[in-house]
């Protein structure tokens, strides 16, 4: 059983990244410049913005935080995507969801420029990728195709199995891989909460990617023997015992499900890391196509 060591290749995605940028520094080019807007108060989010904005500063980037109240209008909120749209300084920028309830999520992500949309969630990126054109593809699903390409996981032939079917992760990932090329030439089974006989499907599959967001979910009992587990789940289960309360559990049976793996990814330390180094790789390729558009 081998760890998919989400944490280190992450770090050597942004080492690369950073080298890029030097060079760029060096020959007197623009680096790229990624901007995220917050609104509201979600302590989730607030973190997670963080970390976006220190991975930034750690890869030589420049970057910009946008934070606006949680009584912001969908008006005002459609007015500042405006306004990144046209900011030639600003080569991609993202929205941090979830968006208070007076916003209509779907129309927020519609106003955002395809071409500056570093989260891959614009329907015109979203259609590209299913029919393999270049795109940007959604930070977690693009994190998941890179470790299985580091750690050379053969995906032509086999049946892979999506547990959840969200925009976010389990509708691209299945597409993903069922595409042509590596990672990717697999047979795909997408699955959520109304399949039947989900462990009689679970149990067939070469590869499992469960992002269903329901702690210990997969267990040892539905996989078989060398399965990959790529485990996307993370949620915060109450825990007296723990430190500071809580532990981080993800939606595979971890301490079971490995004794029958090849292959898994741990949590934390697994898919997470990789999406913000992916978000890092997405607003690096904007800021090339923003570069040649400016050279035309």
């Amino acid at each position: 059983m081998t760890i998919l060591d989400g944490k280190k290749v992450s770090n050597d995605i942004k080492d690369e990244i950073a080298a890029e940028v030097s060079k760029m520094k060096q020959k007197g080019e623009k680096v790229p410049h990624l901007a995220a807007i917050i609104v509201g108060n979600d302590g989730a989010s607030k973190t997670y913005v963080n970390s976006k904005v220190r991975a930034c500063e750690r890869v030589g980037f420049e970057s910009t935080m946008v934070r606006m109240s949680s009584t912001t209008s969908e008006i005002e909120l459609l007015e500042k995507i405006k306004e990144l749209n046209e900011d030639e300084a600003i080569d991609g920028f993202i929205v941090q969801l979830p968006l208070p309830p007076q916003i209509n999520t779907q129309q927020v992500l519609m106003a955002v420029d395809p071409d500056k949309d570093v989260d891959g969630f614009h329907p015109t990126n979203f259609g590209k990728m299913s029919l393999d054109m270049t795109s940007f593809i959604p930070a977690t699903p693009f994190g998941i195709l890179e470790l299985l390409e580091r750690y050379d996981i053969p995906t032509k032939g086999k049946h892979t199995v999506v547990i959840g079917r969200s925009h976010i992760v389990g509708r691209p990932m299945s597409i993903l891989m069922g595409r042509m090329g590596f990672p990717g030439n697999s047979t795909v089974t997408l699955t959520h909460k109304y399949t039947k006989n989900i462990t009689q499907i679970t149990s067939q599959a070469d590869i499992i990617i469960v992002a269903v967001g329901i702690p210990h979910f997969l267990k040892a009992e539905m996989i078989k023997d060398d399965a990959v587990v790529i485990d996307v789940g993370i949620t915060r289960v109450p825990d007296e015992t723990a430190k500071k309360g809580y532990v981080i559990t993800g939606d595979a049976d971890f301490d079971n499900v490995k004794k029958k793996t090849s292959y898994i990814t741990p949590v934390p330390g697994g898919v997470g890391p990789m999406t913000i180094a992916m978000l890092l790789k997405n607003t690096l390729l904007a800021r090339d196509r923003h570069r040649l558009r400016q050279n035309k």
